[in-house]
């Protein structure tokens, strides 16, 4: 009987995935743009290549786990074959924004615009994520009460131990002077986060760190690999994606909300950056309002 290396939970209410596992051999599953309605997880445990992820492109090697989430464009591009894991699941399932305090992944794994979208698994994190992946295999066939409770537990462990072991990566990468970033650059993100709303264009953020556009948009590609420009679209769709999976605002509501007069520019410019329009994106990746 051949090896079976795919394991799917549909969600009975509306047939959507709701989790699945996935062993690949080979790169035929991502080497072509990707924009799913959920959350992808892809350890790589062979080979190496080159990950196109959003406006940037960055170099992956064995043992890197990579994140992405709904209807961010991604595609994996190699020249050897390689080999890995991925867990797939749709926030309908497990809602990182509903549970940012349980697991802490949203801005670490998940919608970090200013870092590579992958995490280097180290050898005492690999024990730890295989055994939770091999718990996970005999769970998703026993189809027994709590099934789907032992399921989300399970990816909880998963998302919680990526997340530590990112963030050690991240603040390693800080006390090492030859890659530390120019001061000027966190003042960039901090300037981004607290204005993203307000001012969309790169001579707004230029002009309020006292440096010229051309010097500015040069750091932006050498450190974040992105224009300045892509880097503000991105922090603003991700913050429109929330708004649409957690709140019942109107998509003219939100448009407003982000700096947007023009609910209709809002939208091309949502669906240019998404591929799907903000109702679509609602209806497809579905609705997690709390109450």
């Amino acid at each position: 009987m051949a090896h079976q290396n795919v394991f799917t939970l549909i969600n009975p209410q509306n047939g959507n995935l709701a989790f699945k596992l996935l062993w690949f051999d080979d790169n035929s599953h991502f080497d072509h743009l990707q924009r799913n309605n959920y959350f992808s997880l892809i350890w790589i445990t062979k080979g190496s290549g080159k990950v196109k992820a959003d406006f940037a492109e960055h170099q992956f090697e064995k043992d890197s786990l990579l994140a992405f989430s709904p209807y961010q464009p991604f595609m994996i591009c190699t020249k050897g074959d390689i080999q890995g894991i991925a867990i797939n699941f749709h926030p309908d399932f497990y809602c990182i924004h509903m549970h940012q305090k349980e697991v802490s992944c949203n801005g670490v794994l998940f919608n970090n615009v200013y870092q590579p979208p992958f995490t280097s698994i180290t050898d005492q994190a690999k024990i730890t994520l295989q055994m939770v992946i091999d718990q996970m295999k005999t769970e998703i066939q026993n189809a027994e009460l709590a099934q789907y409770e032992l399921l989300i537990s399970y990816l909880k462990i998963f998302l919680i131990t990526a997340s530590r072991l990112k963030r050690e990566q991240l603040e390693e990468l800080k006390s090492t002077p030859d890659s530390k970033e120019p001061f000027i650059l966190q003042n960039l993100k901090d300037a981004i986060e607290d204005h993203f709303k307000t001012k969309h264009s790169a001579g707004h953020y230029a002009e309020m760190l006292n440096i010229s556009p051309k010097a500015l948009a040069k750091l932006s590609k050498n450190y974040f690999n992105k224009t300045l420009t892509d880097l503000i679209a991105e922090r603003i769709i991700i913050e429109a994606k929330r708004e649409l999976y957690m709140t019942n605002k109107t998509v003219k509501e939100i448009a407003y909300e982000l700096g947007y007069d023009d609910e209709h520019y809002f939208s091309r410019f949502f669906k240019t950056n998404a591929d799907v329009s903000p109702q679509v994106y609602r209806e497809t990746v579905g609705f997690g309002r709390m109450v």
